[in-house]
Order: structure tokens, then C-alpha cells, then sequence
């Protein structure tokens, strides 16, 4: 039977997208098909939240699936032919989309201008026809404890009475000074879990692009990153320069009539400082400073927008502060600082248990790739990163501080860094950033340095000059336990990132070499693909050092092991070196570790696909559902994994490297933002099995 969870209301303006984003966020780590359905729409445009979810998961639901009638339909229904029949129509199109999904998220109506009498309570009605769990949302902003405490009451009181299944309540856009004072009070006052999620002003400001669309605004300069900027604030140009320049906040949408080239050029060169990064430049009254002055505002601030209204200043503004952001596909940073927000205040393993939602049975990329954030949050670690002002890095920085994964120290020029930032509207207040040229650990780490390499004939005065590269440095964080992990090769080549790990980090004991695998996150399932990147011909002896690893890293991340031996030949039937190669470290394995399950020499379909593993190896426990694959050669591996992402629309996580002694990984240079983000999160998760109790690194 299909389950479903009802996320509803009692009010407009609480913010409850917060809580529908979150609750998908967990569902679609558990279930491979989730199904979303809106039982009430207005017809005003797209459905922005779903197409933010749609983007953001995956999801192959029609759109035209997902909402049950219209506010007017439905409100022209229920006065002609009642309530039951509303209910009736609603209840037919909420099974249609319910029986091809293994659970569906129901948004409930949103009590903004309909017609429909009591909503609540069809609310309710509905959630009960539909067998869902029901999660009511209360609006605090503006309350105190106790105002929120009560109207919290009264929700739960309400759906209860009407005989929901309330499984959890979440109070949302509270006061941060009040949110401690109103979960203590809900605790004793409800028999069901509650949460309360703070106010985040970022979530409600629009972006600089909805400001645009909303005012009709000619866009004169600036890029997509640009309008992507949230307008934290508004300041109102009036004044002589330096007063107005001192009135400048982070984040602030600068608001000046068109002729004041002087505050339009100060504002974007303050921002080229950044003493403070603005969003960007409103001008007003249809006024637009000449071409001398728009080229010399493209060059101080490249990308930062300059728009252009007709309208004064005064009706401006009062346009300005009606408009309220949102979460929709063009935002993806709200949607990442939302989701932080959640899974900061919200219990989501309670949670998902009280709504019920039973794992299933196969692992899709997307579950794997929730799995890593979770895991990864759950006990966090430091990462450093070495290429701090490359745009890849800093916008995967923004994903993994929004979503509070790690803590992050980004190594480079300090105002290099920042400025750009700026310009892409990453906030990197919560981020470390260390220049190894300047630091004062460049002296120290220069002795440990010289220290490890002296029987290379390193003196102290080299040294000094090492250790200021970026991986050196990065990598000596690491040793010295001030980084619990690296991660660098965006811009740097494989060599650079992992010769210093061997230099410094090493082996840990019970590892022969360094190896490396991907995480293949296919259609319906993850394989592990190792060695794909570092040994170009591993002996016997090394490549079981390969597959025990592999088989170590493959359970660290949820993948149960079994271990296919990769050759040209299964079983018996083939012969020659490179065969006997596979088949003696095959031996090996099974001499060293006989809790594995290990098969070898097999060939690739024999190792995935049960059809062909009946007719080469019908009594194997491994082959037909191999999940770690183990290449001859790094040619073998490198151009398999490569053909599998390609033809396959594979999403490769990796290479991850296994047997350093602390966790060091390499990016492809191709890497892409959601690539970095992994990489972070599966560095964290092995630094995780750095400390006291938490078993081998991988």
C-alpha cells in the first residue's frame, strides 16, 4: 500500500515550503519513487515548488498529474454539488497518482485568497481519505513563546479532533532569541514531537532576478550569478557620497535615481572592495548614466547587475518590501540554505520513523548521495580545501556550508578569495580561510616538512618554499590534525594532489599501496570500480590489497561487498599472465580475508548480469550481482569507468583514495559543483573513522 504524509496549515505566511522541501529531502532518501500531489492549486502560473522539486529530485511525475482541481473549480464544486463530492473528485485523483509511487508528499492548501469555507477542515477530511500521516505547520513570526506555544496547541487540538494521524508538528519562522523558549514549552504541552525552525532573513529575500520580474526592470548590466543575488536590504541613495557609503550593508540593493553617477559608481566600487558586496544597483525615474559610466561600472564590478525602472524612488520602495522570496528552480542556493535550516532543527531520523518510511530495497545515486550528506553531517569534521578561488570550489563551499555538511578551511589569497565570492554571492562567514604564503604555520610546518623529507637531503630554508603550495600546505593541515581531511584536483593534476600525501601522510598499517575507487551510481543501483586512477599494473599481491580495500570502502558507504575479479576470461576457461595474474589474487584474498565474498577470474557480464552468471557460474555467490568490480589495470579501469559514465549516464563519485593514513582526494578536473560536494562529503565520512572508536580508515 502506498504511503503518504499530508503537510499542512492553519495560516498563510508560514513559510511551510520550508518543511515540504524538507520532508522530500527525506523521503527521497529512503524510497527510490515519491509522488507529489496538490490537492488544491491556484490558477495563477506554474506550481513553483514543484518545479523546484521535479528539478532538484529527479522526479519523472507529469505535471499535469500533480494537483487536483483549482480554487475556483473547487470552490464552484462544492457550492453546487457539496462537500463529499469535492472530497469524492479529490480522492480519485489522489489514487491515481498514488498507485504508481511507493509514497506521495501532499501539500496542503495554502489559506491565501480562495473562497473555500473552513479549510482546515477539508484539510483534514482530505488527509484522512487519503490514509496519510499528517504534519501540521504554525507560522511565529512576530510571536513570543507563548503566543506560539498556544497557537501550536490549538493546531494539533484541531487536526486531532477532526481525527488525523498528526505524527509530529513544526512551528516555523521563529524568532532565533525565542526558539529555545518555544520548543521547551511545546515539548510539555504536546504528546507528539515538535520542532521549531528559526527565522533565516535569506530565505525570505528576494533574489535580485525576482525584483527584476516583479518591477518589469531593465536589466543594463550583470550575469546569471549576479541576479541569482539574495537583496538582504535595501539603501536609498540621498545623500553626498561618503555619508551614503557609510549606510552601504552586506547584501543591501542600492536604490538611487539614475543621474547619481557618483553613487552608483562608489556603490559597485565598495562592492569591487568588498567594504561591503552589494546585490546590485536599482536606478530609478527611467534615469541612466552615460556610456563612459556604465563601461567604467561594468569593469569595477563584472557581473554585479545595474537595472533600470521608470518609476520614482517612493512607489519603488513600497513595491521593494512587498515582495517576498521564494523557494522555486531559479534559486537552488535557497532550497540548499532551506534544507540546512531543516536538518539543523529538525530530528529527521524521528521524524522519518513517526512517518513511516521503510528503506528500500535498492540503492539509486540519489539515495547514495543523500546517504553521504546525512552520514557526513552526522559527525562533523573539517576539510580543507586548497583551491580556494576556483568558482567550482567556492560554489560547492556555498552547498556544503548552507547545509552545514563540514567545516571548511579554504586555502589562497585572502581578498582574492573574498572578492570572489562577492561577485558570486557566497557567503563565506562560517569558512576558514588561510593564505599559506602569509600564515604563521607556514614557519612550523616548514620544520615538520624538513623533518619527514631529511633523508631526501629537504633543509628547512626549502622547505619554506614547499609548503607555501597550496597541496603541500593543505596536505601538512591534515598530518598536523588541524584538517581531518583534503580535497583538491579541480585545478590541480592528480599528481600534484596525492604526491604530497604520500610524502607526508603515508600508508596507513595493514595497506601495501595507495589505490583508489569510484562510486558508480547507476540507474537502480551503486558499484564500486576500483583501481580506476592511481596503479598502472598492479602485481598479484597488490591488486588483493586493491580488492580488500575496496571491499572495506564499499561497506563504509553502504554498498555490501562482493568482490568480482575482473579479467578477459571466467572461471577456468581462459589462461595466460594476465589471467593467472587475477585468479592468484584471487587466492590471496580469500587467504587474508575468507569473510569475503570473492569470485575470480571472472569477466564483466558474468560479474553483473544473472542471465550470464546462470550459464558461466551458476553455483557463485558473487557473480550476477557483483557490486565490487576489481580491474586487472589501470588502462582497464580507467577507460571502463569512463565508457560506463559516458554510455551509460553514470554519475561517478570519486576517485577516492583508500590506505593513507588520513583522507586525502583527488577531483577530476572536469569535476562539477555536485562532484566537489560528494567528494567533501565521503572525505568527512573516512575522517569519521579517524577518531577513537570508529574502526580503519578507508
Amino acid at each position: 500500500m502506498t504511503r503518504s504524509v499530508y503537510v499542512t496549515g492553519i495560516d498563510r505566511g508560514d513559510g511551510r515550503q520550508v518543511i515540504e522541501l524538507g520532508v522530500m529531502e527525506l523521503l527521497t532518501r529512503h524510497v527510490d519513487r515519491v509522488g507529489v500531489f496538490r490537492p488544491l492549486v491556484h490558477d495563477d502560473g506554474p506550481d513553483r515548488l514543484f518545479d523546484l522539486l521535479r528539478a532538484r529530485y529527479r522526479l519523472t511525475q507529469s505535471a499535469d498529474t500533480v494537483h487536483g482541481l483549482g480554487y475556483e473549480e473547487a470552490a464552484a464544486l462544492q457550492a453546487e454539488r457539496g462537500t463529499d463530492e469535492l472530497v469524492s473528485r479529490l480522492v480519485d485523483r489522489f489514487h491515481a497518482v498514488a498507485r504508481d509511487y511507493e509514497y506521495v508528499l501532499v501539500l496542503g492548501s495554502d489559506y491565501a485568497g480562495t473562497s473555500l469555507p473552513d479549510e482546515l477542515n477539508l484539510n483534514a477530511r482530505l488527509a484522512n481519505e487519503f490514509g496519510a500521516a499528517v504534519l501540521p505547520v504554525v507560522g511565529g513570526q512576530g510571536q513570543e513563546a507563548e503566543s506560539v506555544r498556544a497557537e501550536a496547541r490549538n493546531a494539533y487540538r484541531a487536526y486531532h479532533s477532526l481525527g488525523c494521524d498528526v505524527v509530529a508538528l513544526v512551528v516555523n519562522r521563529v524568532a532565533p532569541g525565542q526558539r529555545e523558549a518555544v520548543v521547551e514549552r511545546l515539548a510539555a504541552h504536546l504528546p507528539v514531537p515538535c520542532y521549531a525552525l528559526p527565522e533565516d532573513g535569506s530565505l525570505s529575500a528576494p533574489t535580485v532576478s525576482q525584483i527584476v520580474h516583479t518591477l518589469g526592470a531593465e536589466v543594463l548590466l550583470g550575469d546569471d550569478s549576479g541576479l541569482a543575488r539574495d537583496a538582504r536590504d535595501f539603501v536609498f541613495g540621498g545623500a553626498m557620497l561618503p555619508t551614503f557609503l557609510k549606510a552601504l550593508t552586506p547584501g543591501c540593493l542600492v536604490v538611487t535615481p539614475g543621474d547619481r553617477a557618483d553613487l552608483v559608481i562608489g556603490s559597485l566600487a565598495a562592492h569591487s572592495a568588498g567594504a561591503p558586496p552589494i546585490a546590485g544597483v536599482l536606478l530609478t525615474l527611467d534615469e541612466r548614466p552615460g556610456p563612459d559610466i556604465m563601461a567604467l561600472a561594468g569593469r569595477l564590478a563584472p557581473g554585479t547587475p545595474v537595472v533600470s525602472v521608470p518609476g520614482g524612488s517612493f512607489p519603488t520602495a513600497g513595491e521593494l518590501f512587498a515582495i517576498e522570496g521564494k523557494l522555486n528552480a531559479a534559486s537552488p542556493r535557497k532550497a540548499e540554505t532551506a534544507l540546512g535550516l531543516f536538518e539543523r532543527h529538525v530530528d529527521t531520523v524521528e521524524l522519518t520513523n513517526r512517518i513511516s518510511v521503510a528503506r528500500s530495497g535498492r540503492v539509486t545515486p540519489m539515495m547514495f548521495e543523500h546517504e553521504l550528506i546525512e552520514r557526513s553531517r552526522s559527525g562533523r569534521r573539517r576539510v580543507v580545501l586548497p583551491e580556494g578561488s576556483e568558482e567550482r570550489v567556492l560554489r560547492a563551499a556555498d552547498v556544503l556550508l548552507r547545509r552545514d555538511v563540514c567545516a571548511l578551511t579554504l586555502l589562497g589569497d585572502e581578498e582574492a578569495i573574498r572578492k570572489r565570492a562577492a561577485d558570486l554571492a557566497i557567503d563565506l562567514a562560517d569558512a576558514q580561510i588561510i593564505d599559506p604564503q602569509t600564515s604563521p604555520l607556514r614557519e612550523r610546518f616548514a620544520e615538520r616538512y624538513a623533518a619527514l623529507r631529511a633523508h631526501k637531503g629537504v633543509s628547512v630554508e626549502l622547505a619554506f618554499d614547499v609548503v607555501a603550495d597550496v597541496s603541500y600546505f593543505g596536505t601538512l593541515m591534515v598530518e598536523e590534525g588541524l584538517a581531518d581531511g583534503m580535497v583538491s584536483g579541480a585545478v590541480h593534476s592528480t599528481a600534484a594532489t596525492i604526491r604530497p600525501a604520500f610524502e607526508i601522510i603515508k600508508t596507513r598499517p595493514g595497506a601495501q599501496i595507495v589505490s583508489s575507487v569510484f562510486f558508480m551510481c547507476l540507474a537502480d543501483r551503486v558499484l564500486v570500480y576500483g583501481d580506476c586512477a592511481v596503479n598502472p599494473d598492479p602485481d598479484a599481491e597488490q591488486l588483493a590489497d586493491i580488492a580488500i580495500q575496496s571491499a572495506t570502502t564499499a561497506a563504509r558507504f553502504g554498498v555490501e561487498p562482493r568482490i568480482a575479479m575482473l579479467s578477459y576470461s571466467t572461471g577456468t576457461s581462459g589462461s595466460g599472465a594476465d589471467v593467472d595474474k587475477v585468479r592468484k589474487a584471487t587466492e590471496i584474498v580469500r587467504a587474508l580475508r575468507p569473510d569475503l565474498l570473492v569470485e575470480g577470474p571472472i569477466q564483466y557480464d558474468a560479474a553483473v548480469d544473472a542471465a550470464v552468471a546462470r550459464t558461466k557460474l551458476p553455483e557463485s555467490d558473487v557473480a550476477g550481482k557483483a557490486t565490487v568490480l576489481i580491474f586487472p589495470d589501470l588502462n582497464t579501469g580507467n577507460n571502463t569507468y569512463k565508457a560506463v559514465q559516458r554510455s551509460a549516464g553514470a554519475v561517478a563519485v570519486g576517485p577516492v583514495l583508500q590506505g593513507l593514513r588520513k583522507p586525502v582526494n583527488d577531483l577530476s578536473r572536469g569535476a562539477l559543483v555536485q562532484d566537489i560536494v560528494n567528494t567533501v562529503a565521503i572525505t568527512a565520512i573516512q575522517a569519521q573513522g579517524e577518531r577513537p572508536g570508529a574502526g580503519p580508515a578507508a
